[in-house]
């Protein structure tokens, strides 16, 4: 029973994958349409009193790389006392990719008082400029291999 649900799993993940990443090719309107009511969606979870549901929210933001959700997010890395909120805002904000985001990334590894915020806000940071390194050098790939965050 749990061998079957893990593939099935893993098919549908999969089958998923492959329908979301076609590269070169313009969204229809219908698309850009749902996209924009899922995200709008996921902003107002963000202001949910249900600490789960903002943190699920914030992750699906990071994962759309949702530009109107800085914010809300720098928000939660700074006010919020849940440490899980804070961890996944702050991987969030690393994905979108922005100056102002990746700033308090770094803001928060330095200066959070929790420990384990801190160091998970460091290596999200981290391994950030270890990307977008490679991508500018890609030949120092294999000297680098044995970095781990």
């Amino acid at each position: 029973m749990k061998v079957t649900k893990l593939i099935s799993t893993i098919l549908i993940s999969v089958l998923l994958l492959s329908a979301t990443t076609i590269t070169g090719q313009e969204l229809s309107p219908v698309v850009k349409a749902k996209y924009k009511t899922i995200e709008a969606n996921y902003l107002a979870g963000l202001k949910s009193d249900n600490e789960g549901l903002r943190i699920s929210c914030a992750y699906y933001l990071g994962e759309m790389k949702s530009e109107k959700a800085v914010v809300d997010l720098l928000k939660i890395i700074s006010d919020n006392d849940c440490y899980a909120a804070q961890i996944v805002a702050a991987l969030s904000l690393i994905k979108i990719d922005n100056e102002q985001s990746l700033y308090m990334v770094k803001r928060t590894a330095l200066f959070n008082d929790f420990v384990s915020i801190s160091k998970m806000s460091e290596k999200f940071y981290l391994s950030h400029l270890l990307k977008k390194y490679l991508k500018q050098h890609p030949e120092k790939g294999a000297d680098l291999s044995y970095i781990n965050f």
